[in-house]
């Protein structure tokens, strides 16, 4: 679902710039805000910041295919991040998750950042963890009786599962929606809203579900290994996690190692929800859907040139390859195993920042 400079209108980027900007301010005030009534330990915030977007990075170079259709899809990863890290540092990691894809391995158009930063991770870090995650988690559904602590686990597994699936697909509709929305106000006349609108909310239906499986496989993971990590998970009874903190971490680390450095060499190449929907597959025998020329479409501007002349000069690994060597595999390893470990140094990076204005505000 990352946008292309050329689906949006100088006008549309600034305010959805102004729109994600915004939102991450109010991330970050509420952010301190819940720090100082959790008291959160750092030793587990850190590594938990660090690894799960590491994750959301890897997970999202692996495009699985979408039977039938001739698309793919990938992972978001807002739900996934939200449901350990919590709404307001879910969205803080996903913004520089976002960043350094664009900037680093040319993933998303530059002006386009504040958009898809919106679509990919407002949805799923607020709306699905206010609407779904945290109501489902700690309502009565799946209610244990008895008091035994396996039915309790196994009532906790399904909500889990439930509270992912249902987020992952309302966040991707609206996600998809929302691409709808601002490519329409850009005035891009090459994709009329109601064709666009009706190839858009089917792909990424199932993109969701597929997605939704994912979030809860993992998250059912974090709960059975550690389910202190979790949020909104009652641990006040008898609910014992079967590894150590550090023993969780490593584990996570290592799927990371492998999603990013091995299974990402098995991506589909078939195009994603958004591609699918722009430039269809004929190539793949399927159907053209807008039939777009991919080398000419969409709205060119001046902005949208001056931010493509930044991403040629600050991406290295230009679509997850070597710019010099494109069909060699290794730079799709070498990709994913950088961009995670990139990624997870940032996200600590955020952390440490913040402490340090947060204990010069304590100390002034």
């Amino acid at each position: 679902m990352h946008m292309a400079d050329a689906l949006l209108a100088p006008a549309v980027a600034s305010t959805m710039y102004v729109a994600s900007g915004s939102a991450a301010g109010v991330s970050i005030v509420n952010l301190r805000k819940e720090e100082a009534t959790l008291k959160e330990d750092l030793k587990v915030k850190l590594p938990a910041m660090a690894v799960m977007s590491a994750l959301v990075f890897a997970g999202q170079m692996v495009n699985y295919t979408i039977p039938g259709t001739g698309s793919s899809g990938h992972l978001c990863g807002g739900m996934m991040l939200t449901g350990v890290l919590g709404p307001y540092a879910g969205f803080l990691s996903m913004i520089v998750i976002l960043a350094i894809q664009c900037l680093f391995f040319a993933d998303g158009g530059l002006m386009a950042l504040g958009a898809n930063v919106w679509n990919m991770a407002f949805y799923g870090c607020f709306v699905g963890y206010f609407l779904i995650y945290r109501p489902i988690m700690q309502g009565k559904l799946f209610s244990a009786k008895g008091g035994s602590a396996s039915v309790t686990k196994s009532a906790m597994r399904m909500k889990i599962v439930l509270a992912s699936v249902l987020g992952c697909v309302l966040t991707l509709q609206l996600g998809a929606l929302s691409v709808v929305l601002e490519t329409s106000l850009s005035g891009v006349t090459e994709l009329p809203f109601g064709g666009f609108l009706v190839l858009m909310q089917p792909i990424h239906l199932a993109i969701g579900l597929i997605e939704g499986l994912i979030t809860a496989a993992v998250l059912v993971f974090v709960y059975e290994a550690r389910p202190q990590l979790l949020r909104d998970v009652d641990t006040s009874g008898e609910v014992k996690g079967k590894c150590s903190l550090k023993t969780t971490f490593v584990i996570l680390a290592l799927v990371v190692a492998v999603i990013g450095g091995g299974v990402s060499l098995l991506a589909s190449q078939n195009p994603d929800g958004l591609e699918w929907s722009l430039f269809g597959n004929a190539d793949g025998g399927y159907s053209e859907n807008m039939g777009l020329d991919e080398e000419a479409y969409g709205i060119s501007s001046n902005l949208a040139d001056s931010a493509a002349s930044v991403q040629e000069k600050t991406a290295f690994l230009p679509d997850y390859a070597f710019s010099q060597d494109a069909e060699n595999p290794m730079g799709t390893t070498v990709s994913g195993l950088v961009g995670s470990t990139i990624v997870a140094a940032f996200a600590i990076l955020t952390c440490f920042i913040g402490g340090y204005f947060r204990k010069r505000k304590l100390a002034s």
